[in-house]
């Protein structure tokens, strides 16, 4: 390969069309080539190609296993997958198991021998690299754009679609499906595994945070990434098949770029999980930025920009493909691909860019190094760009710097100026000519002349008149241009806005030329600015002498268009080679002339030359372009459309070097200015090459006619039809375009810029420069002269025209025939014109011959199964009712027929269009078919015939601009619409489906499926909204209570603010957050990521109990008081709470503190009412909840903020209250709520004291002993004592029950004498322990209910306590570690509590 070069550009919107050899072997697909370039963290370099490919190249991939990562596979449009040795750069083996292009490929990651492909109708193929076989799945009937395999198990694998769903198949399975996971509403771009197997916790959104967190799912599944059109990343739980995080991209503010803005472009979310690196994403953006996510993080900034350090690092355009390589000393390099033309690589520590590479997105027509600025080359390429590059920078071997502006062209034609350091003129494809200082910010100038067709030349020299008027004796220059037209224009460069002008009037008038000139093609100024040389499209070369062109002479050596025209250099070398011209033309030979003589001895009248100096043979193909060497004499480099370059010793007429390197023809070439073995070359391939004139293996060009001329005849026929067949189905935006072209169509342009009649020829590069005839090529060029003959139409009247080929004596025969039939008065004896071997005769004889004549036609045609020209014979007949039941019976009804149709009158037009109808529907042109139905007033039959064929957004459009608003038929169509869009998963557009049917409720429903938070607000004004008020309230407050658990507070009271009827659930919410935001306070609950909260709600300096913090929020913000009018509204509310039901009681945290808030919200709401039996009950419930669910913190807390001062009949001070249990529940509510607050300062006292050392009685706020006695009730520890008794012999009784089902199935030996023993006494166990169980559940029943419907905290456990704290602190009064000690032995029967008694009495 050459020691530097440009490569094509990667192809765009591919998935994977890259990818990174674990040794550092980076392959691009660009065009229909793989381009393998050598990387490291510092350079890079391209070494070689892997050509084979039919078409675009639509994914690559390496394997990564060791000692196997020298194999890639690569996949293309033309539906094949082929298997490449890297090292050799050989084909190993190419497959063909899909029908239509291949959209995406993978090589696995974990089985080295398994590549999986997708295509554009949704096939799956598994090749397996070893054996060659392969197997096909058809898991969805979608367009892939991308699919991944995952890195942890071999038979997963992730692909992502054109609608936006993302499907997880088991390979392994037939391609079973395992999840589907839908949430983007978009093309599917790229897919990413998790580097590391589970699904560790990553930081997600609220509403997320119980998917994330809840079950053991995550176990055994992969985070996978997904980038989307839809402008986000998601982050998916494979296990669960869920998504558990979002990220929207940031709208960056927009660099500089060196683009061209009129480029259109499309978003394209690139992503990459890099391994080793499970917490951090590496993602696209909307202008070509690369962003790191931190998953870790929260809030907006959790994205890192990539090349923030300095300006210009990152990409203009938008990235397409990123690689990842890890480096042996650790470090870890990043490669992406643009619509830039750009490829770069990263450091992942840094973030910084290494270095770019630049690529090529069209055909390098010219390329030229500067005569001032020491290795300063100019390349011209059709993706309308002009890079200048400094070759011998030491820094940066790729320091390019683009050109876009003013440009909006393939750029044809560069020249430097000869003397002026960074003065460049450019022409272009449109006939523009302009200068560019490539040393200056500053746009081009724009010549205001502009030629006609495509710019060829451009060249400086000494002005000519009138340009040259008032320059005497000053150094100034000229810019002239040659274009397609064949003219030649002078331009101002000072002043390019002045009109340019035609050298052909001073070539006229100096040399008294009458005739028109031949259109010139080329044109070449003798370095000393004396003589220039002008070829013409005729072959012949003009000399003429400045400043006034005259003529000296002719050189006709050439017989075709001449293509380039070079003067030796004045430079280093003997003054007899200073008027050597070389001339290359499309007769494939170079011509070298020495035109001395006339030069320094003009003669009076023009000489004409026809011998050469010198005769270069050896290329196959046209000439497009040559340079001398700056270091040798006489020696020449020459570019053909052979596909080669060839070095000449030009005084000896050999052969020095043959470089090869380029795949098609070549179109520029120019020598290194400062090293003599240097040659740098670009063609067709849109490559730029540097290469050695020494180190080439072959001295001349291939023998024979080169696989430019031939292959890429074949090619071109072959991709002309391919393409006209399969561009109307590629699927739009996921067929890969080639290099960028595909946004202008340049890919299809490049292929068929042609001006040759032999083979492919780019305009600019041949010249064949024609203005008139070949003029034709160089604007609209075939891509072959077999392309310009058209297929000759098959003949409606065959038999005749067959006859018309017979040998010439029959047909002047034919001719006698013929005047004896038309003059004669009867016809010869056999002649019979239209009939047998005469029916050729019938178009020269009468109409009834005529009709003869058809007939025989017709009986032909349908021998040959031409039934349309059956028809149109019978239609020129007259016979259109024949016409038309022909074309009905064989399908060959069109428009044309159907139109003339109607002259048989308005029955047979009918029948005729519903046969069409029925043909088109065969066709599968259902909309066609439709249309033509209205034509006929059938709106019914047109809209069940959409609607049959699943076309139900046409149909709705058709019914309701043709059919009345209230026709039935719409509320079908929308519901059937619906329903197919609520099975896709489309759930937006099922609920405008139903809101146009009328059908609010279900509008609602449908988009409450989704059940995020979003989603239930919206179905629930859309329920408000239609009139669904029952829906709207159970939607909202879904809605509400999501919020509420995610501690949204704001937006829960304003889901529910817009529902009238849900002021008690307002309430509720209310205590609820009062309640989260104390215990939160206190630090007894954690606080929530994303929580917010009233202004109310917040921790005051001086709290108050929380009920009364109630009672005044309510007050303020609600109007719940109790001086309200007496209308029954509070009852209202609080039999409303009264039907909410109650979750499990092992619920989470966020779930229990709703159900005793919910309890509290009654509570006060009863309060309000005094009634103080439910206000006992429910407080008591509201403490008994949170302590049964094992959170004894909250619990304590709970008491504590309801009874700052631990008494249980002290309610509120601020609203004087106080509790007494009248009635017996009330009196056990109050009972056992006194007995759980004593409960938890008793806890409080031991803690205390444990620290402090300090009495029971002080240390717990002046509590006597009397206050403890309430723990210690005696009916209540009889009850809990029995409780325990049962459930040991529930215990005891499920372990012998155990004991026996092993019995049974492992049966003991039968010489065991005691095994009847054992059973005697295992039924004697069972039936004391049952009759035991029947007197301890009796004994439960008669104790009274409120015992069991309010218990007291563990009686003997608050003995445990109270005589450890009598022995610790020792001041427990007597009486009360008597009564204690008494309940121990009473009711401790258990082991565990005769184990702790037992410390106290020993």
């Amino acid at each position: 390969m050459a020691d530097r070069s440009l490569p094509a550009s990667p192809n765009w919107y591919c998935s994977r069309c890259s990818d990174v050899s674990s040794s550092g072997l980076l392959g691009v697909g660009a065009r229909n080539v793989v381009y393998l370039i050598d990387v490291s963290a510092s350079a890079c370099r391209v070494t070689g190609q892997l050509v084979g490919h039919a078409d675009l190249v639509s994914g690559f991939s390496f394997c990564q296993h060791a000692g196997q990562n020298h194999v890639c596979a690569s996949s293309s449009t033309d539906g094949s997958v082929r298997f490449w040795d890297s090292n050799s750069r050989t084909l190993v083996r190419e497959q063909v198991a899909h029908q239509t292009p291949v959209s995406a490929l993978h090589w696995s990651p974990v089985d080295k021998d398994l590549v999986v492909s997708g295509d554009e109708k949704g096939v799956v193929v598994c090749h397996w690299f070893h054996t060659g076989d392969t197997a096909s799945f058809f898991p969805e009937p979608r367009t892939i754009v991308c699919l991944t395999c995952s890195p942890h198990t071999w038979s997963s694998v992730a692909i992502g679609y054109k609608d936006g769903m993302i499907v997880l198949v088991d390979v392994s399975k037939k391609g079973e499906v395992m999840h589907r996971l839908r949430g983007h509403d978009n093309e599917i771009h790229s897919l990413a595994w998790s580097p590391v197997s589970g699904e560790s916790a990553l930081f997600s959104r609220a509403e997320d945070d119980e998917a994330a967190n809840g079950g053991s799912a995550g176990e055994h599944g992969c985070y996978l990434a997904s980038g989307s059109k839809d402008q986000t990343v998601r982050v998916w739980s494979t296990s669960r098949g869920k998504g558990v995080m979002t990220l929207k991209l940031p709208f960056l503010k927009r660099r500089a770029s060196a683009v061209d803005p009129g480029v259109k472009e499309r978003i394209w979310l690139s992503v990459l999980w890099p391994p080793g690196r499970p917490t951090e994403l590496v993602s696209s953006c909307f202008s070509g930025e690369l962003l790191l996510w931190d998953l870790t993080k929260g809030g907006k900034q959790r994205w890192t920009l990539f090349g923030s350090s300095s300006e210009g690092q990152n990409h203009s355009r938008i990235v397409f493909n990123t690689s990842s390589l890890r480096l042996q000393d650790g470090g870890e390099l990043l490669f992406s691909t643009s619509m830039d033309r750009e490829i770069k690589c990263w450091d992942l520590k840094t973030l910084s860019c290494c270095w770019t590479l630049f690529s090529l997105g069209g055909v390098v027509y010219s390329l030229t190094f500067s005569p001032v600025g020491a290795g300063c080359l100019a390349v011209g390429a059709g993706d309308n760009m002009i890079r200048v590059w400094n070759t011998l920078s030491s820094q940066n071997k790729y320091d390019i710097r683009t050109f876009w502006q003013g440009v909006k062209s393939k750029v044809t034609a560069l020249a430097w100026h000869p003397q002026k350091e960074g003065t460049l003129s450019f022409g272009t494809e449109d006939g523009k000519v302009g200068i560019y200082e490539v040393f200056s910010s500053r746009p081009p100038q724009i010549s205001s002349s502009y030629h006609r067709k495509t710019v060829y030349t451009l060249a400086w020299g000494p002005p000519v008149p009138p340009l040259s008027f008032g320059t005497a004796g000053k150094q100034s220059f000229g810019l002239y241009s040659c274009a397609g037209e064949g003219v030649i224009l002078q331009h101002d460069p000072a002043k390019l806005s002045s009109e340019a002008t035609d050298i052909d009037r001073l070539i006229k008038d100096t040399n008294d030329i009458k005739h028109k000139l031949s259109p010139h093609t080329d044109l070449s100024w003798k370095p000393d600015g004396k003589v220039v040389a002008i070829g013409n499209e005729d072959g012949c070369i003009d000399v003429f002498q400045a400043p006034n062109l005259k003529q000296l002479c002719s050189v006709q050596q050439h017989h075709k268009i001449i293509n380039s025209l070079r003067w030796h250099h004045q430079h280093g070398s003997a003054s007899e080679l200073h008027t050597l011209l070389a001339s290359g033309s499309s007769n494939a030979i170079v011509y070298v002339h020495d035109l001395r003589s006339v030069i320094e001895n003009p003669p009076e009248t023009p000489v004409v030359l026809t011998e050469p100096y010198r005769r270069l043979c050896g290329h196959t193909a046209k000439i497009t372009g040559m340079a001398w060497s700056p270091h040798h004499s006489a020696r020449l480099v020459t570019a053909s459309y052979d596909g080669t370059a060839q070095v000449w010793d030009v005084l000896e007429e050999a052969p020095i070097s043959n470089y090869r390197g380029h795949v098609g023809y070549l179109l520029s070439v120019d020598w290194s200015p400062v090293d003599p073995d240097v040659i740098w070359t670009g063609g067709k391939d849109f490559t730029v090459q540097e290469w050695k004139v020494s180190q080439q293996e072959f001295t001349k060009p291939p023998k024979g006619r080169k696989m430019s001329t031939l292959q890429e005849k074949k090619k071109s026929g072959s991709k002309q039809k391919k393409k006209s067949k399969s561009a109307p189905g590629l699927g739009g935006d996921v067929v890969p375009k080639m290099n960028g072209d595909g946004e202008k169509d340049l890919s299809e342009e490049e292929e068929e810029e042609v001006g040759s009649t032999s083979s492919m020829h780019p305009p600019g590069a041949s010249l064949e420069k024609k203005s008139s005839s070949v003029s034709r090529s160089k604007e609209k060029p075939p891509a072959d002269l077999s392309l310009l003959k058209k297929k000759k139409p098959r003949s409606m009247l065959p038999l005749s025209t067959s006859m018309d080929h017979r040998p010439r004596e029959e047909l002047l025969q034919d001719c006698v025939t013929l005047a004896a039939v038309r003059h004669a008065s009867a016809p010869p004896a056999g002649c019979s014109p239209g009939h047998g071997d005469h029916v050729h005769l019938g178009l020269f004889a009468d109409r009834r011959a005529l009709r003869l004549m058809l007939e025989a036609e017709e009986e032909g045609h349908v021998q040959a199964g031409h039934f349309d020209s059956v028809v149109y014979l019978r239609l020129w007949s007259g016979d259109l009712q024949g016409a038309l039941q022909l074309a009905t019976e064989k399908g060959e009804l069109n428009d044309h027929l159907l139109s003339v149709a109607a002259m048989a009158g308005f029955e047979a037009w009918s029948r005729a269009v519903e046969a069409y109808v029925r043909q088109l529907c065969l066709q599968e042109q259902y909309l066609k078919a439709a249309s033509h139905l209205l034509s006929i007033n059938r709106v019914y039959e047109a809209v069940d015939l959409l609607r049959s064929h699943k076309l139900f957004r046409e149909a709705i459009a058709l019914a309701k601009a043709r059919l009345a608003p209230d026709e039935p038929v719409l509320k079908e169509l929308y519901g059937g619409w619906a329903a197919v869009l609520e099975k896709d998963g489309h759930l937006s557009a099922a609920a405008k489906c139903h809101l146009a049917a009328g059908s609010g409720f279900d509008a609602a429903k449908v988009i409450a499926k989704k059940n995020d938070v979003a989603s239930l607000r919206t179905a629930a004004g859309v329920a408000r909204i239609s009139g669904e008020g029952a829906l709207a309230q159970t939607l909202a407050l879904r809605c509400a209570k999501d919020l509420a658990a995610a501690q949204d507070w704001l937006t829960a009271q304003e889901v529910l603010s817009g529902q009238d009827d849900l002021l008690v659930h307002r309430l509720h919410l209310c205590v609820a957050e009062l309640l989260t935001v104390e215990l939160r306070d206190a630090g007894v609950i954690p606080a929530a990521s994303c929580s917010s909260t009233h202004t109310w709600a917040e921790p005051r300096k001086h709290p108050a109990s929380i009920q009364d913090r109630v009672r005044d929020v309510w007050e303020e913000e609600f109007g719940i008081s109790a001086n309200a009018p007496e209308d029954g509204s509070m009852e209202a509310l609080l039999q409303e709470l009264r039907s909410v039901e109650s979750p499990a009681p092992t619920a989470p945290l966020k779930q229990v503190l709703l159900q005793a808030s919910l309890h509290l919200t009654r509570g006060v709401l009863s309060w309000i009412l005094n009634d103080d039996a439910q206000l006992l009950k429910e407080l008591w419930w509201a403490a008994a909840w949170i302590r049964d669910a094992g959170l004894f913190c909250a619990s304590a807390e709970l008491c504590r903020r309801l009874f700052p001062e631990g008494d249980v009949g002290l309610f509120s001070r601020k609203r004087p209250k106080t509790l007494k249990g009248t009635e017996a529940e009330a009196s056990a509510a109050l009972s056992s709520l006194q007995a759980l607050v004593r409960y938890h300062r008793l806890y409080e006292c031991w803690w205390r004291s444990a620290a402090e050392q300090v009495e029971v009685q002080k240390g717990a706020a002046g509590e006597g002993q009397e206050d403890f006695e309430v723990l210690l009730s005696e009916p209540h520890a009889a009850c809990q004592s029995l409780q325990r008794s049962v459930q040991e012999i529930r215990e005891r009784l499920a372990a012998m029950v155990a004991q026996h089902s092993r019995a049974q199935e492992d049966p003991l030996p039968v010489g065991n004498q005691n095994s009847a023993e054992h059973s005697c006494e295992d039924q004697e166990t069972l039936l004391s322990l049952s009759s035991k169980m029947s007197k301890y559940q009796q004994q439960l029943v008669d104790l009274p209910d409120t015992l069991k419907m309010f218990p007291h905290p563990d009686v003997l456990e608050c003995s445990l306590v109270l005589l450890h704290l009598g022995r610790s602190a020792g001041a427990v009064c007597p009486s009360l570690r008597q009564k204690a000690e008494d309940l121990l032995q009473k009711h401790g029967r258990s082991p565990s509590i005769l184990n702790a008694y037992r410390r106290f009495i020993t």
